[in-house]
């Protein structure tokens, strides 16, 4: 009796069954966010790079029309986003004439990350702007 007390060949297997949950957790979760992050990024990129491109017009529509032209086009780079969720609204900021405004919004509702039952979920839409001035100054 006393020398089963003292046995111990089976501890770590105790200590690891139960730390392996946790461990197990925290890699899901980084996984997980971190997917939703890189949507973040994408759509935070897709933004920045449609903002510069519509330098390129001559008018308030056709920078417009290179900005969605320009998230339409490359929005297929992006691995995570669906460029079917995506929609692009491009305007001269109402607030300061020198300043054109690009901003991109993402549904995310589709993401795997919210059919996980026990996740706190992150908002499903993600909404990121660039903002360029007009040159000549």
């Amino acid at each position: 009796m006393f020398k089963l007390l003292r046995c111990r060949r089976g501890s770590s297997a105790v200590e690891f069954a139960m730390v392996l949950p946790i461990f197990l957790t925290i890699v899901f979760g980084i996984v997980v966010f971190g997917s939703y992050l890189a949507v973040i990024h994408g759509v935070q990129q897709l933004a920045a790079e449609a903002a510069r491109s519509s330098v390129a017009g001559m008018s308030e529509s056709e920078r417009g029309s290179i900005a969605t032209s320009f998230v339409t086009a490359n929005a297929g780079t992006y691995p995570m986003i669906d460029a079917t969720r995506l929609t692009v609204n491009a305007a001269t900021s109402p607030t300061n004439t020198n300043v054109f405004v690009v901003t991109v919004n993402y549904d995310a509702s589709s993401m795997f990350i919210y059919a996980l039952p026990f996740v706190p979920l992150p908002p499903t839409h993600i909404i990121r702007t660039a903002v360029i001035p007009y040159g000549g100054f």
